[in-house]
């Protein structure tokens, strides 16, 4: 598969599109007004502790307060009290955690897959102790006030804040740094055992005390001083970030990740990628000197587009991203997806698009569900849509069919960096898709919600404006004894109004005797009317809505 990154960068806004065989398959952007916020650390305060949902929220300077899960509180909670003033007495807790069992880390949400995590040896259950076999669960204790060094790891998505975890972490090129954390995890993409043993005695022999790490995927073949010199650059950030809390007061940001452009080329450019265009001179300069510190053996890679014709245009992306903003997608096969976003959840109808023979209908379906799973995948990716997806695909008879509708899925779903759970087609031909969510969805970056619509793609009609604006006019002629006003309504309200010789604004007029001067105003919606009250001089809609 030929990998590519091409970079548009615009004065307002940066574009980063990652094509897999000439196809869009993600897309990022990072506007002026909306930076990357996952990956930044926080001195956060204790908002509010809710038992009764296991979180709390953290007031960490925003707009709304960050969402702690406790299962995102760990067990380095003292050491990070410790560097605030804030550490209590920890023995006993200190005890748990040598008896507990470190999970696998998940990095994914900094751009590399599950890892797989050293453990220290235990002796056979049969020799273990009942009690020692499950490690006590620990209990949380946070309280409102109380400071805490938390991090985000989802974006604001909709009215929901940024999540948190209080899993500090560091990514740099090779390795990702974690304080206080013992474990050496290592990717699983790396494959062999030979290499993994390497790498790991590698990082063995120069990982200072006190700290952990996960070694990345685009590590591979690396030597020992690669790993040092990202080693000593990540733990210099954290000293940093030790200091900034000794003298900032919360909420405060500590650290602040690198910005999209920078963070994609850290987690992404690796040998699998074949080149990487960028249309800004300045923007190609700073990558090219992070490559040459970091991976200088991937620098002639790095190309600058000097063709007059905009960069996206020539590689095609441009039109492939219209399809990111529309709700119908085309198949080859001459069939469609119909992709309807609502707020629980993403529906996407598979649709064959043309009639089939009857005994040539399962065969054609087949193929059809199958091109319609691959489509779906990468509408997922390059859209970056998170949450539940339930796909309605053609019906099929057969249960093999099916089953191998549900294996290209999870074939296909191999390719994305998020975590994807898929569960086999139901009888109803249906499949149920959860992927996970760090950030809005792509569309949210291009588009807003329609002023008159408010999003559900649907307006008031004409005739029930008209019967709201006469039922306002029989209140106010109930309550007051004005008989002169200003009418503002969209045109073709007001078209409605004006139709005809006994037309609806005359008759509204002679029966409620007001004299109503109409003007029409394009920036008021179908289903809305401002009133202005002569008299008054003002605008009294509200007043008798």
């Amino acid at each position: 598969m030929r990998k590519e990154i091409i970079i548009n960068a615009a004065a307002n806004e940066t574009r980063i599109a990652i094509t897999e065989d000439g196809r869009l398959a993600e897309l990022f952007v990072e506007t002026a007004n909306k930076e990357k916020m996952v990956g930044d650390i926080y001195l956060g305060k204790v908002a509010k502790v809710m038992p009764g949902i296991k979180a709390a929220f953290i007031d960490i300077g925003l707009n709304q307060d960050g969402f702690l899960h406790f299962s995102d509180i760990g067990n380095r909670l003292e050491e990070y009290s410790a560097m605030i003033g804030d550490d209590d007495d920890g023995e006993e807790e200190e005890e748990t955690e040598k008896a507990a069992i470190a999970e696998p880390a998940d990095i994914s949400e900094q751009g590399s897959a599950t890892t797989e995590v050293s453990r220290p040896q235990r002796p056979p259950p049969s020799h273990r102790p009942r009690e020692q076999q499950r490690p006590p669960r620990r209990e949380i204790q946070l309280q409102k006030g109380q400071d805490i060094i938390v991090q985000i790891t989802k974006e604001p998505v909709g009215k929901k804040g940024v999540r948190v975890t209080s899993e500090v972490s560091l990514a740099g090129r090779y390795i990702v740094l974690l304080p206080f954390d013992g474990k050496i995890g290592i990717s699983k993409k790396i494959s062999s055992f030979k290499e993994k043993r390497r790498l790991r005695k590698i990082v063995q022999s120069i990982l200072p005390e006190g700290f952990g790490v996960i070694i990345r995927t685009v590590a591979e073949g690396k030597d020992d001083v690669s790993f040092r010199n990202d080693l000593e650059d990540l733990i210099k950030t954290w000293r940093e970030v030790e200091k900034t809390v000794k003298t900032e007061k919360a909420p405060c940001l500590l650290y602040k990740d690198m910005a999209t452009t920078s963070s994609v080329i850290r987690d992404l450019f690796s040998n699998e990628v074949s080149r990487v265009v960028i249309d800004s001179r300045k923007l190609h300069k700073e990558i090219s000197a992070y490559i040459r510190y970091t991976s200088a053996h991937l620098l002639d890679k790095i190309e600058l587009h000097k063709d007059k014709q905009p960069v996206f245009d020539k590689y095609g992306i441009e039109k492939e991203i219209e399809t990111t903003l529309s709700r119908k997608v085309w198949l080859k096969s001459g069939g469609y997806l119909i992709i309807e976003p609502t707020e629980a959840m993403l529906v996407i109808d598979v649709n064959s698009g043309r009639y089939a023979a009857k005994k040539e209908q399962e065969q054609n379906s087949l193929r059809t569900d199958l091109e319609a799973a691959r489509e779906i995948c990468r509408q997922l990716r390059l859209r970056d849509i998170g949450g539940i997806i339930v796909c309605d695909f053609i019906d099929l008879d057969d249960e093999r069919n099916k089953r191998k509708v549900y294996e290209e899925l999870k074939k296909e779903f191999r390719k994305d960096r998020a975590k994807v759970t898929v569960l086999p087609m139901t009888e109803f031909g249906l499949v149920q898709i959860t992927r996970q969510r760090i950030r809005q969805s792509i569309v949210h970056s291009f588009t807003e919600a329609c002023p008159a619509c408010g999003g559900t793609g649907l307006v008031q009609s004409r005739t029930t404006t008209l019967n709201q604006l006469e039922r306002w006019i029989r209140r106010f002629k109930t309550e007051t004894h004005e008989s002169r006003l200003r009418l503002l309504v969209n045109p073709e309200v007001a078209a409605t109004l004006t139709d005809g010789v006994m037309n609806r604004l005359r008759k509204i007029m002679w029966k409620y005797f007001v004299l109503i001067t109409l003007e029409e105003d394009t920036a008021i919606p179908v289903g809305e009317f401002r009133v202005i009250s002569i008299k008054q001089g003002k605008d009294i809609t509200d007043q008798f809505k």
